[in-house]
């Protein structure tokens, strides 16, 4: 017997998908629906009214119009990292069937699967886990607080504004003296 019938996985994305531009990764769309059967007449609804709105906005994506007999309505979407995908639509509203579709739009084509952790990384780092104390003196394992000499100010020298306002004070006496000189 299994212990989980859902799967399970780390969390994914399709990498890359943006850098140069975005690919919508929907490959193409079948709608299966039966000519005179009374549970497809809002996805009839739909394809008369709303999927040339779909497949206009949408050109990347084929769409496919499968008729078939005595059978109850359809949504097949595949994608293209080969994933395959199957919503029945018996019942549901023209408005629903708008919703279903536009879901299977945007999304990625990764299967929906239960995160084992919430981090994951393909490219694990060598460094190991940042903490806040990575970089600080081994001392403070040691030291009891409070101490003084860890809580006053570190100076390590010049600041950038110190600089700054170092040069802009020799720029100043340099022209003070350039203009006593001409003065004379």
């Amino acid at each position: 017997m299994t212990k989980n019938l859902i799967p399970q996985d780390f969390l994914k994305n399709v990498l890359q998908n943006g850098v140069g531009r975005y690919v919508c990764q929907l490959q193409r769309i079948t709608l299966r629906f039966c000519k005179s059967h009374g549970a497809s007449r809002h996805m009839r609804d739909f394809i008369e009214n709303h999927l040339l709105g779909f497949s206009q906005k949408n050109p990347g994506v084929a769409v496919y119009l499968q008729p078939r007999r005595h059978r109850a309505p359809s949504i097949v979407a595949e994608y293209l990292n080969g994933y395959r995908e199957v919503l029945f639509m018996s019942d549901k509203q023209p408005s629903e069937i708008c919703k279903w579709t536009e879901h299977l739009r945007t999304r990625s084509g990764v299967q929906i699967v239960k995160m084992i952790n919430n981090i994951h990384t393909e490219t694990p780092s060598t460094q190991g886990i940042w903490h806040p104390f990575m970089f600080r003196d081994t001392e403070l394992a040691v030291t009891k607080f409070p101490n003084k000499k860890l809580s006053s100010v570190l100076k390590t020298g010049k600041t950038a504004t110190d600089i700054i306002l170092d040069e802009q004070t020799e720029a100043l006496t340099e022209g003070v003296k350039h203009c006593q000189i001409n003065n004379k």
